[in-house]
């Protein structure tokens, strides 16, 4: 019998090799697969093993299977019995849902995070809407604050008796402040919070107003340490702070404030929390907002404007430092020396006397050179031209002093007369006193401020070659101790603060000029046009106004002209008579010398020494006062004509030329009087001046002198005079000679002069003219 055999299962084989890869409808209704289940499949199917294993082990039975055992192997090779099927379906089920469950959480997830990212944004946007309404309440507290210490307060203060002194320098600049305060809200209430377009407004509004923030806090933050000196001051005052103290509090109850400083500082820290405020602003504002980067812009500006006042702030205390001028005495000075101060003093000469001789280079700065020798020329032209203001106007006093128009003149009647009394008072009265008073409102006062300006930087310009000096010397040091750091930093600042400031400086200080200048000519002007309208009611009865205009003129120039010459001749003539010395009685030993001296050299030469010589050279004479010499030589053996050789009686050396002046003697043959002369005394010796020490004549007269006129003395040099008084004529003459003026005594033993022609002369015996009393 033929043993049937066994079908081969290669057929199976591929089946189960390419098991993974059927169509998902073979193993379950459902139509998702993934790479997950087909690995878990493909590892099931290597557990239970492949259709090698199976026919191996069905060898030893030597047992041929029928055609439904091969279908039940494949069948459980194949595992699709009905629990394998819904096994797989369940396992795929979980799969999915744990699928979707996964996707519902990254959902919720990304929902959250949105959720989130709006609440931050909204909280962020809250934040900055917080930040922009601090800002804008801010400024207005503070701005009424300021107002309610300007106005309340410092009315209160001002009606205090009497009113703190300093009160005015206190608030200084606090108006600036207030006043671009005031323009940023007006600016900034053009928008509200809330608008969109409020952050661009801030933002601008700053930008344009940032100059004129820096010019008002600038000033007043630099003032600020002369409010805390005052206020100081203030204190020390008990009574006075008292006072204070009860109107702050009055004034602003709800503060609790209690000083004046409360107030005063609020601009000082207002300024710096502009840049706290923006940089919040900016911190709470997304970048994708349009106003970003204007903010940002606004921030960095606001940093940099505090920048630039706290160094200007630095500049004014350097400055306010080395400006000052003190007049310190000799022992201030002495006390102030020390080792330090010495040794920086002899570096600092050192150092100069190496610029002078050449042995170190000076370090040139052009634009400072030029800068200080405008200054230098300005301020010489400034003291000038206060100098001659001065001089004018101490002319001018002297000219309203002298009231010509109350003298007497003999000339009652005369309508020249009249008339030059009336203009004269008119103008001494009302023209000349208003054009003084502007005079000196608009020229003197301004000069002398600007006088007072000029210590300042002249202070600051020597000042600074000091520190100059310090600087050269350790400008080569490689490293530097904290000192010399100190000295270089000095050095700069006032450098930088001479170069920015000086040219302002000289700018206004030269306008300032031009301006008094062109007032002075205003003022003038104003003074002729007056004049004008004075004289033309005077006009008519003036002896000259009917002249034509050029022989009007003409006939100015000539009198002012001759006026003029006479006027100096008589003031010459005057000084001649005031510097003439007055000859004193030589004692017998000086009239030996004199007659010694004038037999060898001649009148001519002869000199009187005016005041005491004391030789300080080889060859020069030490002489007394009123001692005689006699010129030998004009110059010395060098050729200076300020040392003369001279012969004393015996001595000769050298004088100075200062010492010396021309020794005036009595001719010995007086000119002719046109009065009868009085014979000498007996003795011979005449008197060549008066003297008020000298005894009287003992001569007896040859003629009897009384007083024609009355003479009224107008000083200590003459005597007064009544009608038929007697006299006794002492010298015909006066010191120099001029027979115009007698020395005379009257009766009660009182010397002077009086002029020669209110005198007059009766024989020696004739007894006196009728009504003329005789002389007892």
């Amino acid at each position: 019998m033929e043993v049937p055999r066994r079908l081969h299962p290669p057929t199976l084989t591929l089946t189960l090799a390419n098991a993974a890869s059927a169509p998902p409808c073979a193993i379950g209704p459902k139509q998702k697969s993934s790479r997950r289940n087909g690995m878990r499949q493909r590892s099931r199917l290597e557990k239970h093993g492949g259709p090698e294993e199976e026919e191996e082990e069905a060898a030893p039975e030597e047992k041929v299977p029928s055609e439904e055992d091969l279908l039940e192997e494949t069948s459980q090779l194949l595992d699709i019995s009905p629990a394998r099927h819904s096994r797989l379906s369940s396992e795929d089920s979980v799969s999915e849902e744990t699928l979707e469950s996964e996707e519902m959480l990254e959902e919720e997830a990304r929902r959250k995070s949105e959720e989130e990212k709006a609440a931050a944004k909204e909280r962020e946007a809250q934040r900055q809407q917080m930040s922009v309404e601090e800002l804008v309440q801010s400024e207005r507290s503070y701005l009424r604050m300021l107002e309610l210490s300007t106005v309340t307060i410092r009315s209160s203060l001002q009606k205090l008796q009497p009113p703190p002194a300093g009160l005015d320098s206190m608030f200084l600049y606090i108006q600036e402040v207030m006043d671009v305060s005031t323009r940023l809200l007006s600016k900034l209430d053009q928008f509200q919070p809330g608008d969109p377009r409020f952050l661009e407004n801030l933002c601008e509004s700053f930008l344009a107003l940032s100059s004129d923030i820096e010019a008002a806090y600038k000033e007043y933050l630099a003032n600020y340490t002369h409010v805390t000196v005052l206020e100081n001051g203030y204190k020390q005052k008990e009574a006075l702070w008292r006072e204070i103290v009860t109107i702050v509090k009055s004034a602003a109850p709800e503060v609790n404030a209690s000083s004046l400083s409360f107030f005063l500082v609020m601009p000082v820290q207002r300024i710096a929390r502009y840049p706290l405020l923006l940089q919040t602003i900016q911190k709470h504002t997304d970048p994708a907002h349009p106003a970003f980067a204007l903010l940002e812009q606004t921030a960095h500006t606001s940093v940099a404007l505090n920048c630039r006042i706290n160094e200007y702030k630095r500049f004014r205390e350097v400055a306010d430092k080395y400006k000052k001028t003190e007049n310190l005495t000799i022992r201030d000075k002495m006390v102030r020396l020390n080792t330090h101060s010495i040794a920086k003093k002899t570096a600092r000469f050192s150092q100069h006397i190496k610029h002078e001789t050449g042995m170190a280079p000076k370090v040139v700065d052009e634009e400072f050179d030029a800068l200080e020798g405008f200054f230098a020329v300005l301020d010489h032209g400034i003291l000038q031209l206060l100098e001659n203001v001065e001089t004018y106007l101490l002319n001018l006093q002297g000219f309203l002093e002298c009231r010509t128009e109350e003298f007497d003149f003999d000339m009652d009647g005369e309508k020249s007369a009249v008339s030059y009394k009336e203009i004269t008072t008119a103008l001494r009265q009302w023209v000349l006193p208003t054009f003084e008073r502007r005079m000196r409102t608009l020229i003197h006062k301004p000069l002398c401020a600007l006088r007072d300006l000029l210590v300042g930087p002249r202070n600051l310009i020597r000042k600074r070659f000091h520190k100059l000096l310090d600087y050269e010397v350790i400008e080569g040091k490689a490293s530097l101790t904290f000192d010399e750091q100190e000295v270089v930093n000095t050095y700069k600042t006032l450098n930088t603060l001479l170069l920015n400031e000086l040219p302002r400086f000289n700018g206004v200080a030269l306008q300032m000029i031009w301006s008094m200048l062109g007032t002075f000519s205003c003022l003038h002007k104003d003074l002729t046009a007056d004049m004008e309208q004075l004289f033309q009611s005077f006009a008519q009865q003036l002896p000259h106004s009917f002249l034509s205009d050029s022989a009007f003129w003409e006939w100015a120039e000539s009198a002012v002209l001759d006026g003029a010459r006479n006027l100096q001749a008589l003031c010459q003539t005057v000084e001649e008579t005031l510097n003439a010395p007055a000859v004193q009685p030589l004692s017998p030993s000086s009239q030996r010398c004199l007659q010694q001296l004038t037999g060898k050299h001649g009148s001519g030469k002869i000199y009187q020494v005016t005041s005491s010589v004391v030789g300080s050279r080889d060859l020069d004479l030490n002489l007394t006062k009123g001692e005689l010499v006699a010129i030998i030589s004009g110059a010395d053996t060098r050729g200076d004509k300020r040392r003369w050789l001279v012969d004393a009686g015996g001595r000769r050396g050298y004088v100075a030329s200062s010492k010396l002046v021309r020794y005036h003697q009595a001719a010995e043959n007086p000119p002719p009087s046109p009065h009868p002369s009085l014979p000498e005394s007996s003795t011979g010796n005449r008197r060549y001046s008066y003297s008020p020490g000298a005894p009287p004549l003992t001569s007896q007269p040859c003629f009897q002198v009384w007083a024609a006129y009355s003479f009224t003395a107008r000083g200590n040099h003459e005597v007064s005079l009544q009608a038929g008084q007697p006299v006794r004529v002492l010298e015909p003459h006066d010191k120099r000679g001029n027979p115009e003026w007698n020395l005379v005594e009257v009766v009660s033993g009182q010397r002077g002069y009086v002029p020669s022609n209110y005198l007059t002369y009766t024989p020696t015996g004739a007894g006196p003219p009728a009504g003329f009393y005789p002389f007892h």
